[in-house]
């Protein structure tokens, strides 16, 4: 085995993909050293929900992706039992009115061809899911794939599961990526001296277009901020995580204003969590009054007995956004050694594992277990 001061990879980023890179790359046999310059999970992935979906995915890359990552997030549950708190709980998508439930209906349609479970819920039924909704709803969609894991923890329990193959550097800034004469990485800088190895992993979420500049390349990672309220404990007044149906309208939304589609979910440990907010201010952190406004009125509005309860907190927290809202996962063929697992937007935690998954692949020269080319690094660059 190779020194722990000369690993065979360094992953940049402490969060929940980085993470899963490092857990997948140690169980494939490899050394792997992860830098991040906060905590394990200091920055999107300690802001999430931990919400593991396919409700909100219509065919194609992204809903593949989420798919084995479904299924690898089972495994990963059954190897870390109650430490993540998963919970497959399954998702409740909700119209208001009759045009709601036919485009509801076409999306489930689609979704199922490629692999989903989608139950349709008349109005009349809705309450034997969830018994506090609001009244008047025209009908939703059960989706019993749909899973939340507490992502901080997940983070540092796939991190301790590599075992001593996977060593962590927290607190040191990574300030720049040491190449050879041929181009091939050899390490990266940070703010405490070199590390030397023949892989880094970019990794750093809606900081990983900055991590691409000092490697030389484009990478067009954005932040988009979100806002979440964390309600008192509570009983278990909300079942499944339940979102009204605009909610997936706005996910593929590339709007830079602010978007608000009411996302309600309980947690093991009682507080209720309610989303989602979007937009793109860049890394500011001021809390918008009209975004928490917004989505506390959206909340009551789906479960009235919200009204009455008190909201403790709120946190703020950016998603890595990429213009075609697919993550950038793969070698960039422009700087031979560099690899990217970073770009998922708000849907990291969930497609952790497969993303994780394909690194090691690639890393031990493996087939990756799904098509990548959708996902390419290199695909933002101008035609010549």
């Amino acid at each position: 085995m190779p020194t722990r001061n000369t690993p065979d990879v360094i992953v940049v980023g402490a969060g929940v993909v980085g993470a899963a890179c490092a857990y997948y790359a140690a169980r494939a046999g490899l050394t792997v050293t992860v830098i991040d310059r906060g905590p394990v999970a200091g920055g999107t992935t300690g802001a999430g929900e931990g919400n593991l979906l396919v409700s909100d995915k219509e065919p194609g890359p992204e809903l593949e992706l989420a798919l084995h990552s479904t299924a690898l997030w089972a495994e990963l549950a059954e190897l870390l039992p109650s430490r993540i708190e998963y919970e497959p709980k399954g998702g409740l998508v909700v119209a208001s009115g009759q045009d709601g439930m036919r485009a509801l209906r076409d999306f489930a349609a689609g979704q199922e061809q490629a692999g989903v479970t989608a139950r349709e819920i008349p109005a009349d039924r809705l309450r034997d899911l969830e018994p506090h909704l609001a009244p008047g709803l025209a009908g939703g969609f059960h989706y019993p794939q749909d899973a939340q894991v507490m992502p901080a923890l997940a983070a540092a329990h796939l991190l301790r599961a590599g075992g001593d193959r996977v060593r962590l550097r927290l607190g040191e800034e990574v300030t720049g990526l040491l190449t050879g004469g041929d181009g091939q990485v050899r390490g990266v800088r940070t703010s405490t001296g070199e590390l030397h190895a023949p892989f880094v992993v970019n990794a750093a979420g809606p900081w990983g277009g900055e991590l691409a500049r000092l490697a030389g390349v484009d990478l067009p990672v954005l932040p988009r901020r979100g806002f979440v309220l964390v309600t008192e404990p509570l009983p278990r007044v909300v079942r499944h995580k339940v979102y009204a149906a605009d909610y997936v309208t706005d996910v593929a939304s590339g709007s830079a204003a602010l978007q608000t589609s009411v996302v309600v979910e309980g947690t093991p440990a009682g507080p209720v969590l309610i989303g989602a907010s979007r937009e793109r201010v860049g890394f500011d952190r001021t809390v918008s009054t009209e975004a928490l406004g917004r989505l506390a009125a959206g909340a009551t509005a789906l479960f009235p007995v919200l009204a009455g309860v008190r909201a403790m907190r709120t946190y703020a927290g950016f998603r890595p956004y990429l213009p075609d809202h697919l993550p950038a996962i793969g070698r960039d063929a422009r700087v031979p050694g560099l690899l990217h697992a970073c770009g998922h937007e708000g849907a990291g935690i969930g497609l952790a594992p497969a993303t994780g998954l394909i690194i090691a692949r690639l890393l031990t020269g493996g087939e990756p277990p799904l098509d990548i080319r959708p996902f390419d690094p290199g695909r933002f660059e101008p035609a010549v």
